[in-house]
């Protein structure tokens, strides 16, 4: 399946569809299924893809710069290497996917239940620094970590 056999817009279905390095920039994409989409290198830049649902979508390399992911589900979605610059994460589901760990998450806009997710997965390192095992063991750090809807999980030994 390539782009051209999907109607794109808002509450499209888009499940399963190729849209490999497809020019997405600017797209409404509300309430879109696109669970399972081949998303990878596509340039997302500014699209709206508010309540989406993106579940196991390949979002490898894809640009999603200023995109607006408030409310997608992002389960098990691959965002490895994806440019999220000023992307906004608010009450996106993030569980299980790939977050990229590099410059491109960089001004990600993120609400209180994906920063104490990170915080968590941060303080559940097995890191022999003395510096980042003191962060990991402060009190404060500590106690927003165990906030974590996946502390349970991480950090309970």
């Amino acid at each position: 399946m390539v782009a051209q056999d999907f109607k794109i817009g808002p509450k499209a279905d888009l499940r399963g569809a190729d849209l490999q390095s497809a020019d997405l920039r600017g797209a409404d994409l509300q309430r879109a299924d696109l669970r399972g989409a081949n998303l990878r290198e596509a340039d997302l830049r500014g699209a709206d893809l508010q309540s989406a649902d993106l579940q196991r979508a390949d979002l490898r390399g894809a640009n999603l710069r200023e995109a607006d992911l408030r409310g997608a589900d992002l389960q098990s979605a691959d965002l490895q290497s994806a440019d999220l610059r000023g992307a906004d994460l608010q009450r996106a589901d993030l569980d299980y996917s790939c977050l990229p760990l590099w410059c491109g998450s960089k001004q990600m806009k993120v609400d209180r239940k994906i920063a104490l997710q990170i915080l968590a997965h941060f303080c559940a390192l097995d890191c022999d620094d003395m510096d980042v095992k003191a962060i990991q063991l402060d009190k404060t750090v500590n106690a927003l970590a165990l906030q974590s809807h996946h502390a349970h999980e991480l950090l309970e030994t």
